[in-house]
């Protein structure tokens, strides 16, 4: 739903522009007459004095039907116009411009998102066959059939038809007569080597380890053999091997720890493997590590935007990402990046940054850097993403809780009066309404809450 006061009139231009964002949404309404702010209250509206005129005007600009209806309100008018959703496999465009919301504007669909709509009514790549013709012991050769088990905490199983039935139940393999086939699923998931699957093998993740902080002068470069699922904790184990250790002092002790914490390591890795696009050929997941961060990369732009990492959650490979949870590979839904974050809070690190840039997603993982090191940039993530992990524990930011996030002293509240009206100055965080103006007693709410 979308809210607009329009007291007096909405530009048609703009009308039209919401009504294409909406219907590429799956369609939903707009509302004029209503405040945008919460609580939302109705203010009313003079504009479409002709309900009945605007859905034909509407129709002959954008081509479909759009219901219009007037709401006699007892605090004033109200115009709702409810959005159908656009057909499958087809984006609506408005003067070649094909829209979708972000936030409470709009901004053009990308390159990755309008390719993902078209191919809604083709066949999904990870379901078609890779290898085919085999018989039961040449498969059980391709695939860890006891890992599988053992990934899914079934009782191990000597018998190999008992595992094969187990993996057609799961749909990752199918029978035909007397030989088997082989899903890409499959494959990705349980492969002993996905070199033996051509399709498959410039899928597997790989581990670059750079001397410095830049790409200049890398010392290793290693592509992951196994599959996703059975190689998962031996990839994770080798990234955390490669990391640089710092020395920190804890209980007046010194001590060796890593670059940034392994809970950190794993949901991004599993997140980079799970939400890839695989319609992307020559890419796959990239792991590098620099001497003061980590940057772990995916195919694909984020299908939810990367400010709303924290609370939002839609997969690009639902069935991955069902069979990746069910054997513990990642958390239930959204709630990963959480714990990335969270971690990162914990070890007093620089808030992780999530970015969008041209077909792919990475994320990056700082090494420590006191308060004092931290950029204003720095400064404006961390309390964004503070104010959102305390939205998804129903918990509120205060200057008091950010500056615990940073490990302040009572007498430095100033400064962080400071991060927070740059944040939202920023248009990232806003005051919390429901505690008036108070400032002793204010409170900070996400800007989309």
């Amino acid at each position: 739903m979308e809210f607009k006061e329009a007291k007096t009139q909405l530009d048609f231009d703009r009308l039209c522009q919401y009504c294409v964002a909406l219907a590429n949404e799956g369609g939903g309404h707009l509302l004029l007459g209503i405040s945008d702010k919460a609580p939302r209250p109705v203010v009313g509206t003079k504009a479409v004095s002709d309900p009945v005129g605007m859905a034909e005007k509407l129709f002959q600009k954008l081509g479909f039907r759009v219901d219009v209806e007037e709401v006699n309100h007892p605090a004033g008018r109200v115009v709702v116009f409810h959005i159908p959703s656009r057909p499958r496999g087809t984006a609506y465009h408005l003067d070649g411009a094909y829209l979708m919301r972000s936030g409470e504007g709009l901004r053009p669909m990308s390159e990755d998102q309008l390719r993902r709509i078209f191919a809604e009514g083709e066949s999904d790549w990870l379901e078609e066959h890779t290898r085919g013709g085999l018989d039961a012991s040449e498969l059980l050769r391709l695939l860890d059939g006891q890992g599988f088990h053992r990934l899914l905490h079934l009782p191990s199983s000597d018998d190999p038809v008992a595992v094969l039935d187990r993996l057609q139940q799961e749909r990752l393999i199918d029978r035909h007569d007397d030989t088997y086939a082989i899903r890409r699923l499959g494959a990705l998931l349980l492969a002993k080597r996905l070199q033996d699957f051509p399709d498959l093998a410039r899928k597997a993740p790989r581990v670059v380890v750079y001397t410095g902080p830049d790409k200049l002068q890398p010392k290793l470069d290693r592509t992951g053999q196994k599959g996703y699922a059975v190689g998962f904790q031996g990839l994770v184990r080798f990234i955390m091997q490669q990391l640089p250790q710092n020395e920190v002092i804890q209980d007046a002790l010194r001590k060796e720890v890593k670059l940034v914490p392994e809970i950190a390591i794993r949901e991004l890795v599993a997140n980079a493997l799970i939400h890839q696009d695989f319609g992307i050929t020559g890419a796959s997941v990239m792991i590098e590590i620099f001497n003061n961060r980590v940057e772990i990369s995916n195919p694909g732009e984020p299908v939810v935007p990367v400010e709303r990492f924290i609370d939002g959650y839609q997969s690009r490979n639902e069935r991955l990402a069902d069979l990746t949870r069910r054997m513990r590979i990642c958390e239930e839904r959204s709630s990963g990046i959480d714990k990335v974050v969270s971690a990162a809070e914990a070890w007093q690190l620089p808030a992780p940054a999530f970015r969008a840039i041209h077909r792919r997603t990475v994320a990056i993982l700082f090494g420590p850097r006191d308060f004092e090191g931290m950029d204003r940039d720095d400064r404006i993530r961390a309390c964004y993403q503070h104010c959102c992990l305390k939205w998804v524990m129903s918990e509120r930011m205060t200057n008091q809780s950010l500056r615990e996030r940073f490990r302040l002293p009572e007498s430095k509240s100033a400064i962080i009066s400071q991060i927070i009206t740059a944040a939202i100055e920023a248009g990232l965080v806003k005051p919390d309404e429901k505690v008036g103006g108070s400032r002793k007693y204010a409170r900070y709410l996400p800007f989309w809450a």
